[in-house]
């Protein structure tokens, strides 16, 4: 068995969207919008001279910049989230974050209010 050492960081932001293929719910079709709410995950080993896997606070300005355009935005106008399901914007964050986080292995969307919520996870042996 391997062990390895996980950090996360809670995000939130607030966003509308809609559903426009043609098996959507009628309630769905129409903009509606919802309090989102994220989670980044990030493993490795801690930096012997700090103990730490890597700084929160850097975490947390990465992730800002990179949510930031979702913010109080219209998701369906976003590019790369013309169809702005959960899964759809998990991929879209990991792929702006990754390559500015090192270690990144899943982040995880989603919607409390309706219960909801999806993961893009990397395996990170692959």
């Amino acid at each position: 068995m391997s062990a390895y050492l996980e950090i996360e960081k809670d995000f939130q932001f607030e966003a509308a969207h809609y559903f426009g293929h043609p098996d959507a719910n009628d309630l769905f079709k129409h903009i509606h919008g919802h309090s989102f709410y994220g989670k980044v995950v990030l493993c490795g080993d801690p930096q012997s001279d700090k103990g730490w896997i890597r700084d929160l606070w850097k975490i947390e300005t990465i992730v800002k910049e990179v949510v930031e355009p979702l913010d109080h935005s219209l998701l369906n106008e976003v590019e790369g989230l013309e169809q702005p399901a959960l899964e759809q914007i998990a991929m879209w964050i990991y792929e702006r974050l990754a390559p500015k986080l090192g270690g990144l292995v899943c982040v995880e969307i989603g919607r409390p209010s309706c219960g909801e919520r999806a993961r893009y996870v990397v395996n990170k042996d692959a």
